[in-house]
């Protein structure tokens, strides 16, 4: 909590496009108002955060050739280093904890790494790396693995990584006490659509697969008792004659599904929209609802804030974050603000 008793949201830029590395902002939850409290570029190019377990240090990715994992104090308003360590892959993009250890994404490398973390706070060198396997039908975006985004499973048995060169998404298990992760099972996706992260529906027993290279999502279902992860089918996150036009710009960046299970949102770069889907009473199904104006342009990322009720979308290229109040009853996004956060990347609260 910052000073004044509000929350905080930490909002993670890139530095090499002018952006100012990772951002500390108060959160009104009665308007869903940011206002700055502190900054620091001590990290190069940290585009995703991820805030470490009794919140008082925040990790980084730096999304670099070398590839690396920062730690920050933040138990006051301008972020203290702590130290960073290599992940033995270049390009990391996403992390998570699970079982004692932060895993990185490395996209350039298409590897997942595992790291120890100390009860204060600070980073081991690197336990393990597994490296992904494979390519896919886009000679462009696909020719290597991709690995995009890691996290575990709401049971805390598994850790996913979803690869956009692949076409797939990897289970593994990760041995808490040696930090190394095993490769359980690997699922394979539509050829070509190249999926970029995933969210769990609040039940657990579903996953949805965001993809970048087509405007869909793909709806799957997850059963954590064996660790496997079944497609059941794709649904469309951008409007048909969007969807149907061949010059048309659609990346879809990020997925959130709401606290009730009730709805799907997804952030469309290119478009620069927000989809709404509804989703059906078992989690099964996904119907485009509307698409609304994302509030600037290229939305990195889509977060919701830990009530629920307010929508925040990072929008890198305009560099703002942008502000929306949730309707409970259609899931429908309004906009009401935004703050200025050049060439921002994420959104994390604490």
């Amino acid at each position: 909590m910052s000073r004044n008793g509000a929350g905080r949201a930490f909002i993670g830029s890139f530095t090499s496009a002018g952006g100012r590395g990772v951002t500390v902002a108060a959160v009104d939850r009665e308007t869903g108002g940011l206002t700055v409290l502190g900054v620091t570029d001590a990290v190069p190019d940290p585009s995703y955060l991820a805030l470490g377990p009794g919140s008082t240090a925040l990790y980084a990715v730096s999304e670099t050739e070398a590839g690396a994992v920062a730690a920050l104090d933040i138990t006051g308003d301008e972020p203290q280093p702590l130290g960073e360590m290599p992940v033995g892959g270049n390009g990391p993009t996403h992390l998570a904890f699970a079982g004692g250890h932060l895993i990185t994404a490395n996209y350039g490398s298409g590897s997942v790494t595992a790291l120890p973390v100390s009860t204060d706070g600070t980073l081991g060198a690197a336990a393990s790396v597994l490296q992904h396997e494979g390519s896919g039908p886009h000679t462009d975006r696909q020719r290597t693995p991709h690995a995009h985004q890691v996290l575990p499973d709401p049971s805390g048995n598994w850790v996913l990584s979803v690869d956009l060169g692949t076409d797939s998404v990897r289970v593994c298990a990760l041995d808490p006490a040696a930090g190394t992760l095993r490769l359980h099972g690997e699922t394979a996706l539509r050829p070509g659509t190249g999926p970029r992260h995933l969210a769990f529906h609040p039940a657990g027993g579903h996953a949805y697969v965001l993809n970048e290279l087509e405007p869909t999502v793909t709806v799957c279902r997850w059963d954590a008792a064996a660790g496997v992860l079944e497609p059941l089918g794709e649904s469309a996150v951008a409007p048909d004659d969007v969807v149907d036009d061949a010059e048309a710009v659609v990346y879809p960046s990020e997925v959130v599904v709401s606290h009730d299970g009730r709805f799907l949102w997804a952030a469309n770069r290119g478009h620069d929209s927000i989809a709404v889907l509804a989703l059906d009473e078992t989690g099964e199904k996904a119907s485009l609802v509307t698409t609304v104006d994302c509030g600037g342009h290229w939305p990195r990322d889509l977060v919701l804030d830990p009530t629920g009720q307010w929508l925040y979308a990072a929008n890198e290229r305009s560099g703002n974050v942008s502000w929306f109040a949730v309707d409970a009853a259609t899931g429908i996004p309004r906009h009401v603000g935004s703050l200025t956060v050049p060439a921002a990347s994420c959104v994390v609260f604490g």
